[in-house]
């Protein structure tokens, strides 16, 4: 058998753009022949998958998968289109990853890893297997795992496909001693809906980076340039308690009822609940944020493949 050498890697890698674990697979496969490793390659769709990769996958899905209301896993796998989120394939391989996150690490690279059911090899394998066959770059971007020990984790999923698969989703870990699990589900399914409403940053000022609060003071101190320094002290503590206000969770008026704020919404609730209710943590995932799309004119298009000009 031939010595696989990392330099043989790095060469079938920049030929194919296959993964390193795969072209080192290849190589071993083909007794290290660059060319057959390439064909081989190739007809496991391996090489095909990876030309597809620098495409922008900006649309997809979010999915949810809850687990006896106290733990839950979301997922956000995106692809080049929204036609590849109506395909059943595609949708079970979302909702599948959702499941799986329950019982990984709760990253990325521990999802990737995972055997995936009915599949002789991984969620990674798996998902490149998808790419060769429906012809889209898709990516699993990320992962999220949330749990109580007493409690709920409750979700709500907005713009909704099917179920647990949709454009925006969150999970709201509620901690509570009280027995009435019921309604604190309830509450935290109308905390998950305003948080999808809302976008907060953090559950409370202690939750927002120095950096960022450093941010919002500077063009404090901006916008009120001159003022004596103890006026200027004041100006930007009021401003600030107007921003965590805009921007923290339990600060924001809630949406169901504007008239108060989702801190005074828990210590309503408490007695309904029979006990303090905490909120542990939040993740709200909105499908494509962040990534920066590609604008292309359509018609254009279109006229160049039909070789005249639009």
């Amino acid at each position: 058998m031939a010595n696989i050498t990392a330099a043989m890697v790095k060469d079938l890698r920049e030929k194919t753009g296959a993964g390193m674990m795969d072209c080192k697979n290849a190589l071993g496969e083909t007794d290290g022949d660059i060319e057959a490793a390439i064909d081989w390659l190739r007809k496991k769709g391996l090489a095909k998958a990876a030309k597809k990769a620098g495409r922008v996958a900006a649309e997809g899905l979010v999915a949810i998968e809850l687990r006896e209301g106290t733990t839950a896993g979301m997922v956000e796998v995106n692809s080049e289109t929204d036609f590849v989120a109506r395909n059943e394939q595609f949708q079970s391989f979302v909702s599948t990853s959702a499941k799986l996150v329950l019982d990984s690490d709760g990253t990325v690279d521990g999802l990737n890893a995972a055997s995936y059911p009915g599949a002789t090899g991984t969620v990674g394998e798996k998902l490149q297997e998808l790419i060769a066959t429906i012809g889209e770059n898709m990516t699993l971007r990320r992962t999220a795992k949330v749990s109580v020990a007493k409690g709920v984790v409750a979700s709500y999923m907005h713009g909704a496909v099917a179920e647990g698969l949709g454009k925006i989703g969150v999970l709201v870990a509620l901690e509570s001693e009280g027995a009435n699990t019921d309604e604190l589900a309830t509450l935290g399914r109308q905390i998950a809906m305003h948080i999808a409403a809302t976008n907060p940053v953090a559950v409370d000022a202690s939750g927002i980076d120095a950096a960022t609060v450093e941010r919002e003071s500077a063009i404090l101190r901006d916008k009120n340039a001159g003022k004596p320094d103890h006026v200027m002290q004041k100006i930007v503590e009021s401003g600030l308690k107007s921003y965590y206000k805009e921007v923290t969770l339990l600060e924001q008026s809630f949406v169901h009822d504007t008239s108060k704020s989702v801190a005074q919404v828990l210590e309503e609730a408490k007695g309904k609940v029979g006990g303090p209710i905490k909120i542990g943590g939040f993740v709200r995932y909105a499908l494509g944020e962040g990534i920066e799309k590609e604008e292309s004119d359509f018609a254009a298009e279109v006229a160049a493949q039909a070789g005249v000009k639009a």
